[in-house]
């Protein structure tokens, strides 16, 4: 479990994931060595996965924003581990997860346009493995989009 300092640290690379070691040392009140140290030992307990750049995807040319939830013809482990990996490499899918209720999985999909959607869909979704059912949502507007955690 991360202490005060490594709550700190934690936070001020949320806010800012390409500050030096120093600048992040400076930051919370540590010489680079222990920083350092601290980083390295957040990153080898998987508190940090990574760090990364929030890109605007609208800018982007990535303007819509699809919710879209699977249901898989089968529930055994092979069909699921097909979809699952099939999800993971598909560039326009952001996010899935296996939801309890109706629906399997959930996912976010980033397309340019509503015709590129549906192009994606017939080509790509749909010939996902095990794909049964689709229901797919548009994002009207984006209220909130952050990857800080409350800590």
């Amino acid at each position: 479990m991360p202490d005060t300092i490594d709550l700190k640290l934690l936070r001020a690379l949320q806010a800012e994931p390409t500050l030096s070691v120093a600048e992040l040392g400076e930051r919370i009140g540590l010489s680079h060595t222990p920083c350092w140290r601290r980083v390295k030992k957040l990153e080898a307990e998987g508190l940090i996965k990574g760090r990364s750049v929030l890109l605007d995807a609208e800018a982007l040319g990535f303007p819509i924003t699809v919710f879209c939830f699977i249901r898989l013809k089968q529930h055994d482990r092979a069909s699921m581990d097909a979809f699952e990996e099939s999800a993971r490499v598909h560039p326009n899918i952001m996010q899935c997860y296996t939801m309890s209720g109706e629906q399997d999985y959930l996912l976010r999909i980033l397309a340019p346009s509503i015709k590129a959607y549906e192009r994606l869909l017939k080509n790509d979704l749909l010939s996902l493995p095990g794909v049964g059912q689709m229901n797919s949502s548009f994002a009207m507007s984006e209220i909130k989009n952050t990857l800080d955690l409350p800590i």
